[in-house]
Parts: C-alpha cells; structure tokens; sequence
C-alpha cells in the first residue's frame, strides 16, 4: 500500500494537555497531534500531514522554519518529525482545509501533490543507492508496512486474532529474487544493476542467494533487512555486514509463506530472520498500550549497550493481516 502522506481527516477529540494554557492535543485517526487552543473543534474537517513530510517553503508553513528546516540534496524544505511538547508527543501537523483553495476533496484522499508536499528520504550513502535497472518489479510485493495509527479504525477487530512479533531493525530494505531464471536485487523502490561496490549486491554474493534460490527451481523472493558497517550508523555494532530476512514471497501464487513455511524455508536456504519476539501474540486493550509496548531494548544491542530498537512489526500467521508499531522513543530520538 502506498503511503498517503497528506489527506483530509475528521478530528476525533481534543484534550487539554496538563498546564499548557495555548496548546492542546487533537486524535487524527491514532496519531496525536498538538494543536493551537480553540484552532480546531472535534468533527471539524483538516489537513493532516505525516510525520516524514517534506513541504515546500510558501509563506504559508513559514511558521515551521525555526523547527522544521532541512535540505534534501539541494531542494529546500521543511522536515516533519515526531517531537513532544510540554512532554505530549506530536506526530506531525494539521493544517486548514482552506488551504485546498475550495478543491472538492475526500475524506482520506492523498492530497500531497495539489499541496507541493513529498516525503522525506534522508541521504543515502552511495554503497546502498545503486545504479538503478528499472523500478521494482510489479511480479512481486513491495515492503513497506502500515503504521498501526492509520489503522486504528480496524483495532478492535485486529484484537480478535493471533499474531506474531517480530523487531524492526533499523537497517535498509532489500529483497532478492529469482524469476524465470533471472536474479535480482533490489532496494525498496528500485530494481539494481550489479556493482563492485554496491552493498547489497555484496551481500548476495557473500551468502551465495542466487545459487541458493536457483536449487529450489521455483520463481521466489526473499526480503529483508541489511544491517551493519556503514548502514544507519550500525547501532548494533556490527562487523561487516548481513541481512536478517522477515519475508519469503511466492511469484507464481503471488503471495507471502506463512510463519511455519516462512522459518523452514529461511532456514533451509541457512539464512537468519528477524529476531522473532513473540509466536502466540494478542493485542492490549488499546492503541496507546500497544505503541508503549513498541518501546524497548533490541535483541541485537551489542554486549554491554542497550540500544533503542526502531519498533515492533506484527503479523497475522496466515499473513492476512500486518502492520508495524514504531517506537515513539526512537522516533523522538531519530536522525
């Protein structure tokens, strides 16, 4: 599913936030967002904005200068992040719907290019950016999660089921594949050509992921995360680098193994997953016990550090279901 960045919404409640006299904190969805007093009332229509929005400099968002302004490569702009304010956490902005200058919206439509808005991509060092061969390929599925706010319309049904949990490392996504004879490697939104220096193609090589998936004589995809040396400042403190596997994705029936053939196949292939955290998992009563629960220690801190782990990633066994729960601590603490 595509990332909707900037879409109209309804505001479900507003709260006062504890001695705060012109600020209070608005419920979009599942994302909590500080506000101006009295600016916006429940049910009111607005624009809400994302975290990771990249909005161009117009008069009208001038105001988010002092906190917001960054450069992506040379284009200019302002960068929205997770940040708390009179110890309330705020993800990122609402803006008046007049701002669509009388457009004919609805409710949940992506407005971000009829506003100049784009996501924000830090840079990339050149080992993962590639030599691009195409876009990703459409036989397969990106991976790219949900956040658990845009869903939180779909919770309490979510809290009839079981899942499993799995960390979220804070590396760079890759997937690899085989289709009709053909290997490839590709980053999260591109297809790469093969070069010397490139890191996930060196990785492939190093674990032998073409001759591995060849010997299977079937159209399959493999996704994880890379970490290590010279990716997202190695927070585990990693030799080198490697990948941890949370997806095998089958061409021909265009769909994801379940758990139990996912982990044998991964092992099979003697490869390592993502550090599975819990098999036989249930929702808490609410979204607010859940995102407090994404908080927490990585399995892969390096011996004698405790490092923040990015969040949780929870799935249904049958992978009908999925979604990801980034940790607020981790968030504030981002790059």
């Amino acid at each position: 599913m595509e990332r909707k960045l900037v879409s109209p919404v309804v505001i479900d409640d507003i709260q006062p936030i504890a001695g705060a006299d012109l600020i209070e904190v608005a419920t979009v969805k599942g994302w909590k967002l500080v506000v101006k007093k009295n600016e916006f009332k429940v049910g009111d229509h607005a624009v809400y904005c994302e975290i990771d929005s990249f909005l161009p400099v117009r008069e009208e968002f001038e105001f988010l200068r002092k906190s917001s302004y960054r450069k992506m490569g040379e284009q200019e702009g302002f960068r929205l992040k997770t940040m708390k304010l009179r110890g309330q956490i705020s993800q990122g902005l609402l803006l008046p719907v007049s701002l669509l200058q009388g457009y004919t919206y609805q409710i949940g439509e992506d407005v971000s290019a009829r506003l100049g808005i784009i996501k924000y991509e830090p840079p990339m060092p050149a080992a993962l950016g590639g030599i691009a061969k195409g876009l990703f390929p459409s036989f397969m599925l990106k991976t790219d999660e949900e956040r658990i706010q845009n869903l939180s319309g779909q919770y309490e049904a979510f809290r009839q089921h079981t899942f499993y949990v799995t960390e979220k490392l804070d590396g760079s996504s890759v997937t690899f594949y085989l289709n009709e004879g053909v290997f490839g490697v590709c980053s999260r939104n591109l297809d790469l050509e093969e070069t010397a220096d490139n890191s996930f193609w060196k990785v492939a090589r190093a674990e032998r992921i073409e001759e591995k998936l060849a010997s299977l004589g079937k159209n399959i995809a493999i996704q994880g995360e890379l970490i290590g040396e010279g990716v997202q400042g190695n927070a585990y403190g990693l030799r080198g680098q490697t990948v941890r596997f949370f997806n095998a994705f089958d061409i021909d029936r265009y769909e994801y193994l379940a758990l139990d053939e996912f982990k044998a196949f991964i092992a099979s292939l003697a490869l390592q997953t993502v550090p599975i955290l819990d098999l036989q998992y249930t929702l808490p009563a609410s979204l607010d016990e859940l995102l407090t629960m994404a908080d927490g220690v990585s399995v892969l801190s390096p011996q004698g550090k405790a490092v923040e782990r990015e969040g949780l990633v929870i799935r249904s066994t049958d992978r009908k279901i999925s979604f990801k729960v980034i940790s607020n601590k981790f968030l504030l603490n981002e790059r």
